[in-house]
C-alpha cells in the first residue's frame, strides 16, 4: 500500500516509522514531496520527489496527477488540506484515499482562527458550552489595532497578537508596554515580544493589512489534546502537557479529555485531529484546532497507540476496538545529525 505526504514537518519522520512498524505487521511504502529537495522527512521515504511552488487548484492538479502516476493508495496531505478537502471526489474517482476531513465547509473555518473563534461563540449562544474563548478582535488597520489593544488593556491582559489565517506561533507576538533596560532584553524579551509603540510603527505602514487577532495573552500551562477519532465516536484523546523546554507530559487529565469529548460531538473531526489550549486563571481557553495530525503527536504515541496508523485504519473503514493509552509519561527529545543522501532524486 503506497502512502504520501506532502510538503509536512520534520517530524512527519516519526508518522512514517509508526506506520511502518504498525503492530499488525502491514506494509507501506513511503511516498514524500516538499519544493525544498533538503527537507530532512524526505529521507525517511522509500520514494522522494520535488514538488512545483504552486498553490491553490493549479496545485490540486498536481496532486491528483502525481497520485495517478505513482498509484497512490493513501494521500496524508498538509499543504492546501482545505482546499483538497473541496475536491475529494476527484481523488476518490482514481481511488485515492484521503486522510483529510471530508467536511470542507468546516475545515475552512477551522483554517480561519477567527471563524473557528465565532463558531464557538454561536455554539455557546444556543446554549452548549465547549470551550472558553479568549477575549479577542479581528483588526486590519492601525486605528483598530490601537482600539482592541486599548479594550484589552482595560480589561487587565496582557495583549497578543497573531494573524487570522497561519500554523503554528508564525507571527505571534506578544506586546510588552516598554522594553527599556538590559535584563528585560536579555532575560524577559524575546524574539516574540516586542513594545506596543513598535507595533504601532510596523503595523502603521499600510493603511490596511491582513487580518490580525488581537487577544488576551495566556499565562498559563499550555496543552495540545491529540485525537483519533471517527464522524462518530472519539476513541482516544491525549493530553499532552508543554513543560520547561523541550519536557512534554502525557497526563490523563480529565477536564481536557472531556473537553475534547464534548468539542468531538458538536464538530466532528474524523480520523485526527489536535486541540490546543492554554490555562489562564485555571481556566482553559482555546488556542486553536488542528484538523490535521499536530507535529508534536509523536510524543502522545509514547501512550502506546499508535495514532497514525489507527487514523488510516478508520480511513480504510476499519475496525480499531478500545483504547487503553498509558498516561503519566513525562518526555523529551534529542537533536540527531543526518548525512543527507545525495543520490535521493536518482
Amino acid at each position: 500500500m503506497r502512502i504520501w505526504f506532502n510538503r509536512w514537518f520534520t517530524t512527519v519522520t516519526h508518522f512514517m516509522e509508526l506506520i511502518r512498524g504498525n503492530e499488525e505487521g502491514r506494509r507501506f511504502e513511503i511516498f514524500g514531496t516538499h519544493s525544498n529537495k533538503d527537507a530532512l522527512y524526505l529521507q525517511y521515504c522509500d520514494y522522494a520527489f520535488t514538488e512545483p511552488t504552486v498553490s491553490g487548484e493549479e496545485y490540486i492538479e498536481f496532486c491528483l496527477e502525481f497520485c495517478q502516476k505513482h498509484k497512490i493508495d493513501i494521500f496524508i496531505p498538509r499543504k492546501e488540506n482545505t482546499v483538497i478537502a473541496k475536491r475529494l471526489a476527484d481523488f476518490e474517482a482514481i481511488g485515492v484515499k484521503v486522510l483529510v476531513c471530508p467536511d470542507s465547509e468546516l475545515m475552512e473555518t477551522l483554517d480561519n482562527k477567527a471563524a473557528a473563534y465565532h463558531s464557538i461563540l454561536q455554539k455557546e449562544e444556543s446554549g452548549v458550552n465547549l470551550v472558553s474563548i479568549p477575549d479577542f478582535y479581528v483588526v486590519n488597520n492601525i486605528d483598530d489595532f490601537k482600539t482592541a489593544y486599548q479594550c484589552l488593556r482595560d480589561k487587565g491582559h496582557t495583549v497578543c497578537f497573531k494573524p487570522v489565517v497561519g500554523e503554528g506561533a508564525t507571527g505571534f507576538r506578544v506586546i510588552e508596554d516598554q522594553i527599556e533596560s538590559i535584563d528585560q532584553l536579555f532575560r524577559r524579551a524575546s524574539s516574540r515580544r516586542l513594545p506596543y509603540h513598535y507595533a504601532c510603527e510596523i503595523l502603521g505602514q499600510q493603511e490596511v493589512f491582513p487580518d490580525l487577532m488581537v487577544l488576551e495573552y495566556l499565562e498559563g500551562t499550555e496543552f495540545s489534546i491529540d485525537c483519533v477519532a471517527s464522524n462518530e465516536k472519539l476513541y482516544a484523546a491525549i493530553p499532552r502537557m508543554k513543560g520547561d523546554g523541550r519536557i512534554r507530559e502525557i497526563l490523563d487529565h480529565h477536564e481536557l479529555i472531556q473537553l475534547a469529548h464534548q468539542f468531538h460531538q458538536h464538530f466532528p473531526i474524523p480520523y485526527i485531529f489536535n486541540i490546543q489550549v492554554k490555562y489562564n486563571q485555571g481556566v482553559p481557553k482555546l488556542l486553536e484546532i488542528n484538523p490535521r495530525m499536530s507535529g508534536g503527536m509523536h510524543f502522545s504515541c509514547l501512550t502506546g497507540l499508535n495514532l497514525p496508523y489507527l487514523a488510516i485504519k478508520l480511513l480504510l473503514g476499519e475496525e480499531i476496538g478500545q483504547l487503553k493509552p498509558k498516561f503519566g509519561i513525562r518526555a523529551s527529545h534529542l537533536e540527531k545529525e543526518m548525512i543527507l543522501d545525495k543520490n535521493l532524486f536518482a
